[in-house]
């Protein structure tokens, strides 16, 4: 058996705009390790999607019947399909709700179609990139916060130094492979350490983890 047989990883995008829409639309379809597994242009049109439990959810924000963001708890509560935020919306507030909503990842649309091609297969292998723009604003925001909130884990519930680096490393856009090499350990160990983070932090995604980590003074940036 040859790695021709590997399966292509299939996508769905949510964008109301319908020359974005085809655009993205076309970066896919472009792609040899890519498959469109359908697209909507409304957050009720989204909702059918998610029955084909695609691997990524391209999701813009800005939709006629509300925000995109309402859509992240229904992909997870039913699909194990990673988020990919692209959206024209680059302001610190959107950045820092996108993150807690739970996204994997944050482009802006003007980015260019190599940038969004490689957006979605680093979400699809773990990594959370985020827009050069939206990194600054969110960093800013959570320096601004570090300082106002308490730690929301305890000592002997903190992260270890270990994981502290392996966060740090995802902070970087590093997916769990490239993490591995860097640390000189296994995906699979990879793969225990961010459990035991999610445990330790409450959260459910990796920009998640990054956030709180942040947010309560265990990981500097």
């Amino acid at each position: 058996m040859t790695d021709d047989t590997r399966q292509t990883r299939r996508i769905a995008v949510v964008e109301d705009d319908l020359n974005l829409r085809d655009h993205f639309i076309e970066i896919i379809s472009g792609a040899a390790d890519l498959d469109l597994a359908g697209a909507a242009g409304s957050i009720a049109a989204a909702r059918d999607l998610i029955r084909l439990k695609p691997d990524l959810f391209l999701l813009d924000i800005g939709l006629p019947d509300g925000s995109g963001l309402d859509l992240v708890a229904p992909i997870r509560a039913a699909t194990a399909a990673r988020v990919l935020i692209v959206t024209s919306f680059g302001d610190r507030e959107t950045v820092v709700a996108a993150t807690l909503a739970g996204a994997d990842g944050y482009l802006l649309k003007d980015s260019d179609p190599s940038e969004v091609l490689d957006g979605i297969r680093a979400t699809l292998d773990g990594g959370a990139p985020i827009s050069a723009a939206a990194a600054v604003y969110l960093l800013e925001r959570l320096r601004k916060e570090t300082a106002l909130v308490e730690p929301a884990v305890s000592e002997e519930d903190g992260l270890s130094a270990r994981e502290v680096e392996l966060l740090n490393l995802f902070a970087r856009g590093l997916s769990y492979k490239e993490a591995a090499m860097q640390m000189g350990i296994s995906p699979l160990t990879v793969g225990n350490y961010v459990k035991t983070i999610y445990s330790k932090l409450a959260v459910h995604s990796r920009s998640e983890a990054v956030y709180e980590a942040l947010k309560t003074g265990q990981l500097k940036i």
